[in-house]
């Protein structure tokens, strides 16, 4: 091969070289832009979803306190017991109106890495029948039995007691939610070495297949929009709770499959000393 034509194939094959490098260039960008442009689009999907449902969920609580205070400003002459039925039904709307905005303060101050614990030794079994025996009328309501299964003796936890119940609290009233008429929960916990103690809520409800766990360890996350549209729920409670594990030290977990029920547990920092 001649030196002219040696310099003309190095030319060719440089040339090539360089047009299939901006292929690949241009290739890789459009990926990307089409990557970014379906994160965009979920989070708007998302957002709309979300603001759509915290509009329904502001507006219940707050009809109620306005529809029920007008009734009474606008009645002077009820009867006592009327009265004390809608200030009662006032009371109840403005509770569930703050744990909404106290759920969407808690996320805003998780992701901020605001967050803060109180963390203090606590008797488990204490906390554990303190935060099922909040929620069980509204099970015993639902017809649904709760099974509270507790050995004798637990380890002690160092946990924030108001944040270890509120993790409790909201899986057995996720449990709930989405538990049928006539269907079980049961709460449980066990040692799972000299370091960690696990605790558990499990249920006979729709369950979840995988896809749907992913969505609901998801802030604001609605699993079963479609199919239960009349259940109440921010989708804030799960991601809350997995949140709060974290920041004990802690790992939460689900497993579950569509029609079989779901079960949530997680881990906690035990003292090696038990009661």
């Amino acid at each position: 091969m001649t030196a002219g034509s040696r310099q003309r194939h190095a030319s060719l094959l440089s040339r090539y070289t360089f047009d299939l490098g901006q292929c690949v260039s241009r290739q890789r960008g459009e990926r990307a832009l089409k990557a970014a442009a379906m994160e965009q689009a979920l989070a708007s999907r998302t957002k709309s979803e979300f603001l759509a449902n915290m509009s329904h969920e502001l507006r219940t609580p707050l009809n109620a306190i306005i529809g029920f205070s007008d009734i009474i400003a606008g009645q002077p002459a009820l009867p006592r017991e009327r009265t004390c039925e809608y200030a009662g039904l006032i009371n109840d709307a403005g509770k569930h109106l703050l744990s909404i905005i106290s759920d969407v303060l808690d996320v805003a101050k998780i992701e901020s890495g605001t967050f803060e614990l109180d963390i203090e030794t606590h008797l488990l079994r204490d906390l554990l029948v303190s935060a099922a025996s909040m929620v069980e009328h509204r099970i015993a309501e639902k017809h649904q039995t709760l099974a509270v299964v507790l050995p004798d003796r637990l380890p002690l936890v160092r946990a924030d007691a108001r944040r270890l119940k509120q993790i409790v609290v909201n899986l057995l009233s996720n449990a709930h939610k989405f538990t049928p008429s006539g269907g079980g929960i049961t709460l449980a916990a066990a040692p799972v070495d000299a370091h960690y103690v696990a605790v558990s809520v499990r249920d006979t409800g729709i369950g979840m297949s995988e896809a749907q766990i992913e969505v609901a360890l998801t802030p604001f996350g609605q699993v079963h929009s479609c199919r239960t549209r009349s259940q109440e729920g921010t989708g804030l409670g799960l991601p809350i709770a997995k949140a709060l594990v974290e920041q004990h030290g802690g790992r939460l977990w689900l497993d579950s499959a569509e029609g079989r029920g779901t079960t949530v547990a997680f881990t906690i920092p035990a003292e090696e000393t038990s009661r």
